[in-house]
């Protein structure tokens, strides 16, 4: 019988994968030694949702080659929108991981649309006309959060938008057992730490999985040809609009799942379009030209 020869592409990814569970188990294991103290502890979440959301742009600045500064934004959504869906569930899923698992989804399934909506039309735009109009979309969804005002009580989600700046969350008529969860420029509230290091590991080997294999797949190869050379990609038929959109999307789906962890990994009350989620688009753009990706 012949033996398949494994390719340079396998080899790489294994060690990825092989890299990123040492990290995990190393880090676990210094945590319950107690090496690590409570400050370097309440990082690994957010460094994981930070790790997430590299790569996961790297699928539209290193791979597609469009400078895009939105993924803020698609994390924002995520993450708010996780939050909404999680906290309105606490009676019926007492589970904290299932709610966790439940925000992560719906993050990314709201992200999702959010990247399609954009997607769809500033795609047509390259270069700095789309870091603009992605930027853009970030300041669209703070100003769309911060005149959000969200309540839950045995009635249902209560939602109001807060134009004018004169209402409060009084106005959203809870019961005497409901629970407000955004409440407008003051950011979530009522929102217990629920997320942990492992989730947020396997969300870091999710995004690599889905990552490297749309690399390395036929779709993938469509994409960095278009990448490379967007006028001979088109010349042979290939349909540019659906794999720039392809790439696009998944990418703000992957933000938006990391932004519902790190809104339920923060030790802090997220305000709306939290600082930490601007600084990271810039972050994560400037850690792909660093690597080469860009």
């Amino acid at each position: 019988m012949k033996q398949r020869k494994i390719s340079k592409t396998n080899v790489v990814n294994f060690s990825t994968y092989l890299g990123m569970v040492i990290f995990f188990l190393v880090m676990t294991a210094l945590s319950k030694a107690g090496v690590l103290n409570r400050s370097m502890t309440g990082l690994l979440v957010p460094i994981c949702c930070y790790m997430s959301m590299a790569v996961s742009l790297n699928l539209t600045v290193g791979i597609l080659g469009e400078l895009s500064l939105g993924h803020a934004g698609f994390m924002s959504v995520g993450a708010f929108a996780g939050v909404i869906a999680s906290q309105s569930l606490l009676d019926v899923v007492p589970s904290a991981g299932l709610r966790l698992t439940i925000a992560m989804i719906v993050g990314a399934l709201f992200a999702t649309i959010a990247g399609f909506i954009v997607g769809a039309p500033v795609l047509r735009l390259q270069g700095d006309y789309l870091a603009i109009v992605t930027l853009a979309f970030g300041e669209i969804i703070k100003e769309l959060v911060t005149c959000l005002i969200v309540g839950h009580d045995e009635n249902g989600l209560h939602i109001l938008f807060n134009l004018t700046g004169n209402k409060t969350v009084e106005d959203l008529g809870l019961s005497d057992t409901g629970i407000a969860i955004i409440k407008g420029a003051q950011g979530t509230a009522s929102v217990k730490t629920i997320a942990s290091f492992t989730a947020g590991f396997i969300l870091v080997m999710v995004t690599l999985f889905i990552v490297l294999n749309l690399k390395h797949s036929r779709a993938g190869r469509a994409i960095m040809a278009l990448r490379d050379n967007r006028i001979a990609t088109s010349s042979i038929g290939i349909n540019t609009t659906k794999y720039k959109l392809m790439a696009f999307v998944t990418s703000a789906a992957l933000a938006g799942a990391a932004g519902a962890l790190y809104g339920y990994g923060s030790r802090e009350e997220l305000e709306p379009f939290h600082p930490v989620l601007l600084a990271e688009s810039c972050a994560s753009l400037a850690d792909q030209i660093l690597n080469g990706q860009a």
